[in-house]
């Protein structure tokens, strides 16, 4: 097993991989507890966490219905959970700097037939760890503020 990294070391590890990775699992819960879980790809944008998806689907209801996301960037010994208010915006009055950045996914929504909505979340709490001896200190957010 690899050292405990510094709270400092998992900041730059999960900024490097907002940066870089473009797929995260989305959840939601219905007004009954039921919970979806989904992949959407995303890109970071002026602090905040933009994905898309469709209009009419039970994420984006969910969502709406909650104000509030909890996404997982993808793999299990490199964990980064991230929480945190959402906001919800019709592509038709998405701003066209936001839109442009979300291309990098390689997908644009405001070209669908389909009707798409943009998700922006903004992360208040953020925990990473890969490893047990990690677990300790995982939260490297709280608030919005960074912990290290």
């Amino acid at each position: 097993m690899e050292p405990a990294r510094s709270m400092a070391q998992r900041q730059s590890d999960t900024l490097a991989r907002l940066a870089n990775d473009v797929d995260c699992w989305v959840t939601s819960a219905s007004t009954t507890g039921e919970a979806y879980l989904i992949p959407l790809s995303y890109v970071c944008y002026d602090g905040k966490i933009v994905f898309a998806t469709l209009t009419n689907s039970l994420t984006v209801r969910n969502l709406r219905r909650a104000g509030r996301c909890r996404i997982a960037l993808d793999g299990t010994r490199d964990v980064v959970l991230i929480e945190g208010p959402i906001t919800l915006v019709p592509r038709e009055q998405i701003a066209n700097e936001i839109a442009t950045a979300f291309l990098t996914v390689g997908f644009d929504p405001r070209q669908s037939k389909d009707d798409y909505t943009y998700l922006l979340m903004t992360p208040s709490t953020i925990r990473a760890w890969r490893e047990e001896n990690e677990l300790a200190g995982r939260e490297i957010m709280r608030d919005g503020q960074w912990l290290a």
